[in-house]
């Protein structure tokens, strides 16, 4: 269902209905140039909020080009991530499932660098878009498959990657080293304790490159921000131009980890601006969302490739992150670890041009596992039969036979265990699942901030999520519950 834009805001409305009506697209099959599959650009930040993006309802900074970016094409409401943590969720997105069936479900670190690996036997959108005509990149974050080891992108069908492969270096703004495939780049400029090589700046640089190198081909660019995640540091040109902000007076200062152990190996530096300094790392996506779309523009390729932006999960509280000053999740209740919407629900923007209506908006509940059989949809092929999510091209292009989901699950597995599942307005979420924690109970087209537990009031339906909460899941050598 499309909606005026005012009434897509949660921070200021309930959920919205859940109906679809007819067509309302002026675009056809006839519109698509079927010539050549579309490039995919996928942008994903780590761990911005909800209402992180001003188009959201962000009002102590304004995010333009991402702004843009929504009014040429379709904004969704009701779309979540595949965890409410990093590895989990980006292993959702890659192989369609949700994570009671896909491989990683928590960040699992292994020693020195690198989160436990992926198999290599699992069939992820890499190999999808790889087997049909695509050059694959990553510029970014991992987190899927340390060095060397069967997870790593080299061995997952990537063609190019940049970035981090541990999430947990990617704390760190001034890292030691980057990698370049299987290659390890070593920053001269951030030796001992200086901090000169930015890894945002340098990882866009090549995600710049690598376009303009395929211009002439097909390619799938996943581009894993690592802003605005962790430790608040920017650069001091940058941060200048937010420090002394009225918006930011009362500012608070983070005592970081400034040396020993884990300086640049995962702790956060001190920063004495933190909220000047998140505004900052913000605003720098938002330029380089921007940079991404000019730099398509002026190749020519545009009208040729689906840019896709959201979240991995929602805002985080450490390293001096301040979410409850900038309304980072608007009504929505928790943060990143958690379960309830402000952990999982996330902005998501899609612009196609010539299919995707500009400023268009969608209620259609959706989640990370969607986007492989999207994809697959947009391509013209099939899936094996283990892929939990659905495909939302007719959402995308204004049609009336879109499927909807259900249910849709999530399984944590830090803090004691944690469960939820969605179907239609309903919530339920499980917390201390290893103790045998009771399962709450929230209606979100009435309580959009989940503030009500209705669990006493409807037994049959706590009966009906327990036995579904039991059997949605498969058993991982990795991730048991107890």
């Amino acid at each position: 269902m499309k909606k005026n834009r005012k009434q897509l805001f949660v921070k200021y409305l309930p959920i919205v209905s859940l109906s679809l009506t007819s067509c309302v697209s002026m675009m056809t099959d006839s519109d698509i140039d079927e010539s050549r599959n579309p490039n995919i650009i996928f942008i994903l930040a780590d761990d911005l909020g909800y209402a992180d993006i001003s188009c959201m309802g962000q009002t102590k900074f304004s995010t333009p080009n991402i702004d843009r970016l929504a009014s040429q094409g379709m904004m969704f409401s009701q779309h979540y991530s595949g965890s409410s943590v990093s590895a989990p969720s980006r292993s959702c997105l890659i192989t369609g499932q949700h994570t009671g069936h896909t491989m990683i479900r928590g960040n699992k670190e292994l020693p020195v660098e690198g989160q436990h690996p992926m198999s290599s036997d699992i069939y992820t959108i890499f190999k999808m878009l790889k087997d049909n005509g695509y050059k694959t990149s990553v510029f970014g974050k991992w987190g899927l498959g340390a060095p060397g080891t069967e997870g790593s992108p080299e061995n997952q069908n990537v063609d190019e990657f940049y970035g981090y492969n541990c999430q947990r270096l990617a704390h760190n703004y001034y890292p030691y080293h980057l990698w370049h495939n299987d290659r390890k780049i070593l920053l001269e400029g951030n030796k001992e304790k200086n901090e000169n090589d930015y890894a945002p700046y340098l990882i866009h640089d090549n995600a710049i490159d690598f376009i303009k190198e395929n211009r002439d081909t097909t390619f799938f660019m996943w581009y894993t921000s690592v802003l605005p995640h962790a430790e608040l540091k920017v650069p001091e040109s940058e941060l200048k131009l937010f420090v002394g902000d009225t918006l930011f007076e009362k500012e608070r200062a983070f005592a970081g980890c400034d040396d020993g152990v884990y300086y640049k190996n995962g702790g956060y530096g001190s920063q004495e601006y933190t909220h000047a300094a998140f505004a900052t790392m913000v605003s720098i996506l938002d330029r380089q969302v921007g940079e991404l779309c000019s730099v398509l523009d002026s190749l020519g390729i545009a009208d040729n490739t689906i840019i896709i932006f959201t979240s991995d999960n929602g805002p985080h509280i450490e390293g001096g992150a301040d979410p409850d000053f900038f309304d980072s999740n608007g009504k929505l209740r928790g943060y990143k670890r958690d379960l309830y919407e402000g952990g999982i629900r996330v902005p998501l923007i899609i612009r196609w041009d010539n299919v995707v209506r500009q400023g268009s908006e969608s209620d259609h509940i959706s989640a990370f596992w969607d986007f492989m059989p999207t994809l697959a949809d947009v391509i013209g092929i099939d899936l094996p039969d283990n892929i939990d999510g659905i495909s939302f091209l007719p959402e995308l292009k204004g049609c009336d036979n879109q499927s909807e989901h259900e249910y849709l699950y999530w399984e944590f597995h830090e803090n004691n265990g944690r469960q939820a599942i969605r179907k239609g307005d309903w919530k339920a979420v499980r917390y201390d699942v290893y103790n045998k924690g009771k399962i709450e109970l929230y209606n979100l087209k009435t309580d959009i901030s989940e503030k009500y537990n209705l669990a006493e009031e409807y037994p049959d339906m706590i009966a009906e999520f327990d036995s579904l909460m039991k059997c949605v899941r498969t058993e991982s050598e990795l991730f048991k519950f107890q």
